[in-house]
């Protein structure tokens, strides 16, 4: 889950009001589980989309941006159109590294050899009801004249603030935690597509936290939007994507892997895929850490919190905020303006002072909705494709994709056995997994900063995932 409060407490520490990253988890799924992420990847409009067509692409950064309204009678055949591309930035290779420093990342000159321009991007997609809409995401491309780009999707940990998703956190002398992981991508000469999800950054409404449908179906029509807006520099990218993300990221991660695996592309498939301190299992993993005080405050109160409230805005767990919690203003500090000081003051001190007992009751024994809104999001790692038996000549036998699990070993907000369940539910399709340790040391933000490390290592190791 990852929430980044760092407003409130030190950089280190961080569950900053804007970096609150949710865990997903690949429990022993069952068969109800993986009905359940089927039937809403479809209805979702993930599995079975073709490509996006090509829509008119503006380079205006003062372009009005589109209301879910405006979007919405464009349909869902128009996803990944791209609406408005704003510059951003154009950064050396010596700035982009004295931003990673800065920020505590990774800055090796050896792998970050390449300056970069960033964009936002606003684009074409659908909300959890399978509406038309627009999202935004960070586009960060590297300052080279090569024409054919290897396209990373990095998906990011939890934010409280809209403005600290990855395309609106520009204020980088104040904190580069936000875009950090795409400039080292792009740096070491990758696109780097970033979305900021429903709800965050310029996108309209709330942010429908640790909703992985809606989740994958932003990164998804990102990278579509992606593709339109390389070509209109006269770039095209390598089909095989290589996915990774942090936190509530790596939930996304992996259920973008599942859907890539399963054709929701034509033009794109899954080239590798390398998640990092997921929660792949809310239900038997990480809502016990959270309710027996494993998870410390004011990650353990803030996570319960937000999974209550996002999840009762889809799914209709009470009718109000009063059921479930003492104080029922807990709910407003979830509406996307909150920093995170002011999310951190607002918090109760305990779990008990968080939760009725109708609200711990929910949380301790999901029942009905709750429980199946849980089963969507543990089913990510029990549902991606494995290998293929090899189809009758000529169509090539399909290559075994490469899949690495990274933790911190000194995580306190994400237990490890959220990646152990994700290892055992992937190698039940027959996916090798190894479960890369980033430190005995690292917490769970430090494994975002450790991780994309290794990760970009790996992308780039000759004969590796590419």
């Amino acid at each position: 889950m990852a929430v980044r409060m760092h407003d409130m407490c030190s950089r280190d520490e961080t569950i900053t009001a804007s970096r609150y990253s949710p865990k997903r988890s690949p429990r022993r799924r069952r068969t109800v589980a993986l009905a359940a992420t089927a039937l809403m990847l479809v209805s979702a409009g993930i599995l079975g989309s073709g490509a996006a067509p090509a829509t008119a692409f503006v380079d205006a950064a003062a372009a009005p941006l589109p209301t879910a309204g405006a979007a919405g009678a464009a349909g869902a055949a128009d996803r990944g159109g791209v609406v408005t591309a704003e510059r951003l930035d154009v950064l050396s290779a010596a700035q982009v590294r004295a931003v990673l420093t800065a920020a505590g990342f990774d800055a090796d000159p050896a792998i970050l050899r390449s300056g970069v321009v960033s964009y936002r991007l606003v684009y074409r997609t659908i909300d959890p009801r399978g509406l038309a809409t627009t999202a935004s995401g960070l586009l960060a491309l590297p300052a080279t004249d090569t024409r054919r780009l290897h396209v990373v999707s990095y998906t990011h940990g939890t934010e409280i603030a809209r403005a600290d998703a990855p395309s609106t956190a520009t204020d980088r002398a104040a904190d580069g935690w936000g875009q950090a992981p795409a400039l080292t991508y792009a740096a070491a000469g990758f696109a780097a597509a970033a979305p900021d999800y429903l709800g965050l950054g310029v996108g309209p409404g709330l942010h429908p936290w640790m909703d992985v449908p809606s989740e994958v179906t932003a990164s998804l029509d990102l990278l579509r939007a992606t593709r339109l807006f390389l070509a209109t520099q006269g770039r095209t990218v390598d089909p095989r994507v290589l996915v990774t993300g942090f936190s509530q990221g790596a939930s996304a991660a992996t259920g973008l892997a599942t859907a890539l695996r399963s054709g929701a592309d034509p033009a794109l498939r899954l080239g590798a895929l390398a998640p990092v301190s997921g929660a792949y299992d809310l239900r038997s993993v990480e809502l016990p850490a959270l309710l027996d005080g494993r998870v410390e405050w004011p990650y353990g109160v803030g996570y319960t919190a937000y999974l209550l409230v996002a999840f009762n805005r889809l799914h209709h767990l009470y009718d109000t905020p009063a059921e479930v919690f003492r104080d029922p203003s807990v709910e407003a500090l979830f509406d996307g303006e909150h920093s995170g000081e002011r999310f951190v003051a607002g918090l109760p001190a305990s779990i008990d002072a968080l939760l009725t007992p109708h609200g711990a009751e929910l949380v301790r024994h999901p029942r009905g909705r709750f429980a199946a809104a849980l089963a969507v999001a543990d089913a990510t790692c029990s549902t991606l494709p494995g290998p293929q038996p090899p189809p009758p000549p000529p169509v090539p036998v399909p290559v075994p994709v490469p899949v690495r699990l990274y933790v911190g070993g000194a995580d306190t907000q994400v237990p490890r056995a959220n990646s152990e369940h994700c290892r055992t539910a992937l190698r039940g399709h027959g996916i090798d997994a190894p479960i890369v340790d980033l430190g005995a040391g690292v917490d769970h933000l430090g494994s975002n900063r450790a991780g994309t490390a290794a990760v970009v290592r790996w992308f780039l190791t000759p004969g590796g995932p590419r």
